[in-house]
């Protein structure tokens, strides 16, 4: 099974210290050696590396966690192969660009016969489901949405928590989608989050023998969230999500949720 992570903050932010606890699952704590990517959210900006090697022997994924890249949203990927060769193309974060934003997205799962028609717009790359998911994804959700202006998280999220559901109907469908402006993260099995804010605590990686202050690190007015498929550090509250379930962060908070929408309903 492939490895998620994301960190939404309010303020542009490194994630050294948490990417360096998720690279170790790419092969020294886990068996995913088949690629590993990131991509560094900055407004309209977006910075993605990726390798097809071991994240863990990688020496681009030393240096990022060694070199903090600050930005608002970080969505990153470590992957054990299911459909389609190890190599670049099949690598995420995987994007594409829409309604004048840079959209990127990664998948945890295996969706069997998942072969929806794509029309031409977005089409894949690579060889596997993945990549033909955020294109069909990315097609419904033009189509239904519209191309004039760049939709609300609001007006998004209920579109995308349909065809999510959808596309699970074929199999393991955890997964991040983001434009820069908010990260939407989706488990059909298995995802966690974390919220970070004052006052912080002190947190130890799963993964590795690394320790951290977070109040040393952070200023008290910070805020921001942590998605993992597992919890990378111990000694704060990671919360499951449902299964089924969607949620949108924005600003380093959780903004909206299926759950919520559900039980309001």
């Amino acid at each position: 099974m492939c490895q998620l992570f994301a960190l939404d903050s309010d303020k542009p932010t490194a994630a050294t210290f948490s990417l360096a606890g998720f690279a170790a699952r790419g092969g020294a704590t886990a068996e995913h050696g088949d690629g590993w990517g990131v991509a560094f959210h900055e407004g309209g900006d977006c910075r993605v590396f990726m390798d097809a090697g071991r994240a863990s022997e990688s020496p681009l994924a030393d240096f990022l966690c060694r070199h903090p890249i600050r930005a608002r949203t970080i969505v990153a990927h470590i992957r054990r192969a299911t459909q389609g060769r190890v190599g670049l193309a099949n690598c995420h974060p995987f994007r594409r660009e829409a309604w004048g934003r840079s959209w990127t997205f990664c998948h945890n799962g295996d969706l069997k016969d998942f072969q929806p028609r794509l029309e031409g717009r977005y089409t894949p790359l690579g060889q596997t489901d993945s990549e033909y998911a955020f294109c069909w994804l990315m097609q419904e959700l033009q189509r239904s949405l519209g191309d004039d202006a760049a939709p609300t998280p609001s007006r998004l999220a209920p579109r995308l928590a349909e065809l999510a559901a959808q596309a699970s109907a074929s199999g393991r469908f955890n997964f991040l989608l983001c434009d820069g402006e908010a990260l939407y993260a989706h488990a059909s099995t298995r995802l966690h989050w974390v919220r970070r804010r004052h006052p912080f605590a002190r947190v130890r990686l799963v993964d590795r023998e690394i320790e951290i202050d977070l109040a040393r690190a952070n200023r008290p007015t910070d805020r921001m969230v942590v998605v993992a498929t597992e919890p990378l550090t111990h000694g704060e509250a990671w919360t499951a999500f449902e299964p089924g379930e969607l949620r949108v962060f924005a600003g380093g908070r959780s903004v909206w949720s299926s759950q919520a929408e559900l039980a309001a309903a």
